[in-house]
């Protein structure tokens, strides 16, 4: 039987189409160039070619957007007819729970099915962003750290498991061993943003603003290409430094240039675009316009139901335009959808919810009622969405609010919380010289 580059079956596969299959994951384990059309080719080769159909029912699984979803449910209906083996069945079982927004059932089939098919490549690096996706830092390291053994250096995709290791290795705030396995998973594939991307969130969780800009600009050929499907969020991670240090100009200039310029349609884009513009919003600084844009491009996206993450970033964007009746439309569907069990609907109502009240009072200048929402609400690991660095807009909110309103006490701890972790950061050096101020300093919300 014909199988892929790390030895799996491929059931009803042909040589010319398990090329195109093998070309389709190392675009998707590189985030570069385009797997759908080279799935396609290989369906069009071998129309019953089952691992073809599965890997991009994955692709649009992950994808954290209603249509796409939509599509993925209608690619698993066509893979059921087909011959499966107990590899491939397992697969589906796993992609029926995603689709259905059951994250955590889902990954824990998967840990299941890589304790039989450890060098199921597919299933390692789906697993891994279902891990992403519910915030779970011991997933993403344990994942891939249960097979590491399993692999050897000479096998086709050891060095992408490296930079998924060194992913999960950050998250747990490992720092210096997700770095060490970063730089040593790019030496091996200069290509590979996740693992560049690893790298660049251990200095931003260090603080290592200037050394985070150097890693950015001497690696850009290799994550910055138009065909780069992670080149937004690089570039997100490059603003953040730029923004610690007070280099507003530079972040703007690369909101408006590679970050924005595309008017890009990806979720994992508008949540970079729509976190990176409340960022500047609480550094005091007017976007103007910039919301608008991204709000409208919002609109096919957040329903109150697929991914509560997304919608959540959707109303920071309604926000900025004014646009409430869309912000109570996705709390509303959040609190409303009491019948659906899953993992979804109840990080919408758990945790969603009160993350968009804590910002609608945020915005409105309620900020004691944007502190007692956040307080609680911030606590989100483990419950849905991100990572460390994207969650951290929540307690910037929140200590943010704290110095507006007053709150010395309050203000002044989550200062000291915040330099604990980052003691060089001007941004959290500036939170404590301001924390004694009792008056609202800066610019107040619109």
């Amino acid at each position: 039987m014909t199988t892929d580059k790390q030895g799996n079956s491929l059931s009803g596969a042909t040589v010319e189409a398990a090329e195109f299959f093998d070309e389709a994951v190392e675009a998707f384990n590189i985030y570069r160039g385009d797997p759908v059309a080279l799935l396609d080719n290989a369906i069009k080769a071998a129309p019953d070619f089952a691992m073809a159909h599965i890997l991009k029912a994955h692709l649009f699984g992950l994808a954290t957007e209603p249509d796409a979803t939509s599509e993925a449910k209608a690619i698993l209906c066509k893979a059921k007819t087909l011959r499966l083996s107990d590899r491939e069945v397992s697969h589906v079982a796993a992609l029926d729970l995603v689709t259905e927004g059951h994250w955590t059932a889902a990954a824990t089939a998967l840990d299941r099915h890589n304790a039989r098919y450890p060098h199921d490549l597919v299933a390692l690096q789906s697993g891994h962003l279902m891990d992403f996706f519910r915030a779970s830092a011991r997933g993403l390291r344990d994942r891939i750290a249960r097979v590491l053994p399993k692999w050897s250096p000479g096998m086709p995709g050891y060095s992408i498991l490296l930079g998924m290791h060194a992913f999960g290795l950050e998250e747990a705030g490992d720092y210096a061993r997700a770095e060490e396995m970063g730089r040593r998973a790019v030496d091996l594939q200069p290509l590979d943003c996740w693992a560049h991307h690893a790298v660049a969130h251990v200095m931003e969780m260090q603080g290592r603003a200037e050394d985070g800009i150097g890693w950015m600009i001497a690696r850009e050929p290799h994550w910055s290409g138009d065909d780069n499907f992670f080149k937004v969020h690089n570039w997100w991670h490059r603003s953040l430094y730029h923004l610690d240090l007070g280099q507003v100009d530079e972040v703007f200039a690369l909101y408006d240039g590679p970050i924005r310029e595309s008017r890009s349609t990806l979720a994992i884009d508008m949540v970079d675009a729509s976190a990176l513009l409340w960022r500047l919003h609480l550094s005091g600084h007017d976007v103007g316009e910039r919301w608008r844009e991204l709000a409208t491009t919002w609109e096919n996206h957040a329903d109150g139901r697929t991914y509560p993450f997304n919608d959540w970033h959707a109303v920071m964007a309604y926000l900025g335009t004014g646009r409430e009746s869309d912000v109570e439309r996705i709390v509303r569907a959040y609190r409303e959808n009491r019948a659906d069990g899953s993992d979804a609907a109840e990080w919408g109502r758990r945790t969603a919810v009160p993350l968009i009240e804590g910002f609608v009072a945020f915005w409105r200048g309620d900020y004691q009622a944007a502190a007692d929402h956040l307080y609680g609400a911030r606590y989100i690991s483990n419950s849905f969405g991100g990572s460390h660095a994207q969650r951290d807009i929540i307690d910037w909110t929140l200590t943010e609010a704290a110095i507006r309103g007053g709150l010395t006490g309050l203000a002044e701890a989550l200062a000291n919380e915040r330099l604990a972790l980052k003691p060089h950061s001007p941004v959290n050096r500036t939170f404590l010289a301001r924390a004694g101020v009792s008056a609202t300093p800066g610019l107040k919300a619109a």
